[in-house]
Parts: structure tokens; C-alpha cells; sequence
């Protein structure tokens, strides 16, 4: 005789393991939101504070003054901090807000890239992370 055994439900357990891997995406994309714009913070201050701290490499097609820059990452680290830190509560309106500020800080990042290469495509890298983490979490969703 064949014992019955209960049948395995694989749509759901994988939807619960891709719930789970996606929901510590997002706790990472916080805590990478919150660092990304506390650095942008220091780089901002850095910009306002000393205009020969960043040398531009070349000549670049969107060119603002270094203090320009220094509010732009300034505003923008601050506004990507508290949404990280949003992120990390589990409030409603930060997911969103963090999609959209991440695709922001990616654009200043693209076209601060002259002055910090290396450290801009980091940071472009760490934006697509965290959009990637952020649209991923259905945790809410999945029961």
C-alpha cells in the first residue's frame, strides 16, 4: 500500500522564499539609502565648504559651479537619509519615495560623474540596488 502524502504546493513556498528574500532587500536598501545620503550630506558640505575639494576631470557638457553641487548632494543626501530611514520603520510612503529619489540621486550621480568617477558609479550601482530591492518587495502582498 502507498501512504498518501500531502501534495507540495512549489508556487507557494516559492513565492514565500522570493517574499522573504525580497523583504531583506528592502531592510538592505534602507540601510544602503540611509549611508548613501549621509555620505551625500558629508559630500554636499564638502562642495559648500571648499570649491577646489573636487577637481573636474575634462571638459563636461553640465557644468555647474562646485557649490551648486555641494546643495544639490547636500539637499538630496538629506532627503535620501530620511527616506531610508522610512524604509527601515516600514512606513507606507517610503517605498515609493525611495524609488523616486533613488532614480534621482542616480541622474545627480550620472552627471556629477566627472568629479568623482569612481565613487559615482558606486553610487549609481548602490540607486539601482535599492530600486531593484524596493520594487521587488511584494511582502505585503503575499500571504
Amino acid at each position: 500500500m502507498s501512504s498518501a502524502t500531502a501534495p507540495h504546493k512549489p508556487d507557494r513556498d516559492h513565492e514565500r522564499d522570493s517574499a522573504s528574500w525580497a523583504s531583506g532587500g528592502t531592510m538592505f536598501a534602507g540601510v544602503l539609502m540611509m549611508v548613501n545620503g549621509i555620505l551625500g550630506v558629508l559630500e554636499g558640505i564638502a562642495g559648500i565648504a571648499k570649491d577646489d575639494v573636487y577637481e573636474r576631470i575634462g571638459d563636461y557638457v553640465y557644468k555647474f559651479n562646485l557649490t551648486t553641487w555641494g546643495w544639490i548632494h547636500l539637499v538630496l543626501g538629506i532627503l535620501v537619509a530620511a527616506v531610508g530611514w522610512g524604509i527601515l520603520k516600514g512606513a507606507s510612503w517610503a517605498r515609493a519615495s525611495g524609488v523616486a529619489l533613488a532614480a534621482l540621486a542616480i541622474v545627480a550621480q550620472f552627471l556629477w560623474l566627472p568629479y568623482t568617477p569612481v565613487w559615482a558609479l558606486i553610487s549609481i550601482a548602490i540607486g539601482v540596488f535599492v530600486i531593484w530591492a524596493l520594487c521587488n518587495d511584494r511582502s505585503d502582498t503575499v500571504q
